[in-house]
């Protein structure tokens, strides 16, 4: 499966990297959310990890705009990656079209189990 990571640091991108291919997926990365959605509409990907705090075009926008893409893979799962933990937080990641929230700092297990879900009801 081909999963894109979206985050503005370019350390936890290498880190998601890591745990993205030894699960025996392969990655590719974005910096930002533009960056993000010109890739979704250059590549096809089986899931999207998206940072929600970015620059240039944050988690919540990206998300939207690749869910508008006149594309039958536009539905593809979009798994938020933030430290705001708070109802609402949650709520507005929901709201932007993303499918599960993350919590940052990230933990390997719930990270690669969230994955697994997601890629697994993909196949479905």
């Amino acid at each position: 499966m081909k999963i894109l990571i979206v985050d503005d640091e370019e350390m936890i991108r290498g880190v998601l990297r890591e745990y993205v291919e030894f699960e025996g997926n392969e990655a590719d990365e974005a910096a930002d959310g533009m960056e993000a959605v010109k890739k979704c509409r250059e590549n096809d990907y089986d899931l999207i990890l998206m940072d929600v705090m970015m620059p240039e075009l944050d988690g919540h926008a990206a998300a939207r705009a690749i869910r508008g893409m006149d594309r039958s893979d536009a539905q593809l799962p979009i798994i938020a990656m933030t430290a705001n933990l708070f109802d609402e937080d949650v709520a507005a990641c929901l709201a932007a079209g993303m499918d599960a929230h993350i919590p940052k700092p990230l933990e390997a297990g719930q990270m690669i189990r969230t994955i697994a879900e997601w890629l697994e009801r993909k196949k479905q």
